[in-house]
């Protein structure tokens, strides 16, 4: 039975960075909006990249160089947005005999740091590896290499941030909602959804848009029942995480021999992420997963610098995400351009599709989707916000992180440092709203397990719209390296039934 229809400006299906990314932008323009994701929010691709808010280094290759100057440029816009789940990196690129030669690196590094107008972040440097405490790690015979900056993201959470500023700002975020249909109806979008658990309702908009990643061609097929084009090119991603392969904070950057770049990268504290791969996906995103003829590759990949290079009984965790490529018509997928392309169709209510993108330019890929839609909503605020506001929890105290976790300390000192500096890294100022009233670790509710409290997880489903174990344990953080098989059973029958 179908409730009455609500009446929203712009519908949005898809709850991936790109998705929430134009729902914050579009609910801060005084539009009313409604987001759709048919499971949790950054379910798909956008809790399955390397983790990097970077430029692209490889793509100046490729001559696409206004895609990496936008996306330099974004790296501290981000940086100053999110500095608690967006942080510096450095980048160390071994020079290896046969690979690219090192006029073609310095050349290449000299235009990344001065493309995008770098203000924050350090400038490249050349390395003797012999010499350098970065060398250590890896095989004897390594004599050149360069370090240059990038940043990391978590970037589930990037999404998640997303969100819950759109809806402090007025934007509905329906997670668990599956559109079914959408049909325009005179100057309306009619789009039917089926909420899990609820019944189905029936939403009006003067606007569609189409942002679901990997599965946006499916939605034009099967809710739009328009004619797809095979406007995207499927290409698969893997990642392989295993014990810290060295003590200090760099990340390496390595050739390979197809011509391809894995990476090396400090997580979670003590692990090492590897990644990543790209080969061509048929069938169901949803289903994607690391292979294991990619996980060999990407151990082979890098068993050609470290040291003492990871076996595969080493690895304890592999995910994979389908990315959405513009089909550009490339020979090879590591060549298929990562530029987003914004399709309108505006034959009655406008209908936008996104293709393509990265999670660097996510914001500026919002802006520019509402740019083509100003025609269509003359009441919508013009000015361009979303890069000085800062995200929820992003509002730090001069000194940033480590401040914050000093005060922090100081007024809970009964709480183990490693759960703070996670909160901290995780939730920046909205830690204090999480922890609020605690007065000592009994007051944080039932402990889960690796510093997972009661009052966390209620906090996570209140206000972050997870519903089941694994919304938390790997997309709301990465807990589930670290919790048993009961610890994570003891979670999920907590969130279902408590």
């Amino acid at each position: 039975m179908q409730t009455q229809a609500d009446q929203y400006d712009i519908i949005i299906i898809g709850g991936g960075i790109n998705g929430c990314g134009i729902a914050r932008d579009a609910a801060g323009r005084g539009l009313n909006v409604a987001l759709l994701e048919m499971g949790d929010l950054a379910q798909g691709t956008s809790s399955a990249s390397t983790k990097l808010i970077h430029g692209g280094l490889r793509y100046l290759e490729h001559y696409a160089f206004r895609l990496v100057r936008e996306a330099l440029k974004e790296r501290e816009v981000l940086l100053e947005l999110a500095p608690h789940i967006v942080w510096p990196l450095r980048f160390v690129l071994p020079q290896l005999q046969g690979m690219r030669p090192a006029w073609v690196l310095r050349l290449g590094l000299f235009i990344y740091d001065h493309l995008g107008g770098r203000k924050i972040l350090p400038a490249t440097q050349s390395l003797d590896l012999r010499e350098h405490f970065t060398g250590a790690a890896l095989k004897p015979g390594f004599a050149r290499g360069f370090e240059y900056s990038d940043c990391w993201v978590d970037d589930a959470r990037l999404v998640v941030l997303n969100a819950m500023d759109a809806a402090a700002r007025g934007a509905q975020i329906m997670v668990r909602t599956r559109a079914v249909s959408a049909r325009r109806e005179g100057d309306q979008w009619i789009v039917d959804i089926a909420p899990a658990g609820a019944p189905p309702r029936t939403l009006k908009a003067q606007a569609l848009i189409n942002a679901s990643g990997a599965w946006v061609d499916d939605v034009a097929s099967h809710v739009l029942k328009t004619i797809s084009a095979e406007h995207v090119r499927l290409v698969q991603g893997s990642h392989i995480v295993v014990p810290k392969l060295y003590e200090h904070d760099r990340a390496y950057i390595f050739q390979n021999s197809d011509g391809r770049i894995v990476f090396a990268i400090p997580y979670e504290d003590d692990f090492t992420l590897i990644g990543t791969t790209d080969r061509d996906f048929t069938g169901d995103p949803a289903h994607a997963a690391a292979s294991e003829e990619e996980i060999s590759y990407l151990l082979n990949a890098i068993s050609r610098y470290f040291a003492k290079p990871p076996l595969r009984t080493d690895v304890v965790w592999s995910y994979c995400g389908v990315r959405a490529l513009y089909n550009d018509g490339a020979s090879a997928a590591k060549d298929a351009t990562r530029e987003y392309v914004l399709q309108l169709e505006a034959g009655g209510p406008p209908l936008l599709n996104v293709y393509g993108g990265k999670i660097t330019t996510y914001r500026t890929l919002a802006e520019a989707a509402l740019g083509k839609l100003a025609p269509f909503f003359p009441q919508m605020r013009r000015a361009s916000w979303t890069g000085a506001a800062p995200l929820p929890g992003g509002d730090l105290p001069p000194g940033g992180q480590h401040q914050m976790f000093l005060q922090l300390r100081a007024e809970y000192p009964w709480l183990d440092t490693k759960v703070l500096h996670r909160l901290v890294r995780s939730y920046g100022s909205l830690t204090h709203e999480i922890l609020a009233g605690a007065q000592d670790i009994s007051t944080l509710g039932q402990h889960f397990g690796a510093g997972l409290f009661e009052i966390e997880v209620r906090w996570l489903m209140q206000r972050e719209w997870a519903r089941f174990a694994d919304d938390v344990l790997w997309r709301r953080s990465k807990l589930g390296l670290r919790l048993t098989p009961a610890e994570r059973d003891e979670l999920a029958r907590f969130m279902t039934q408590g």
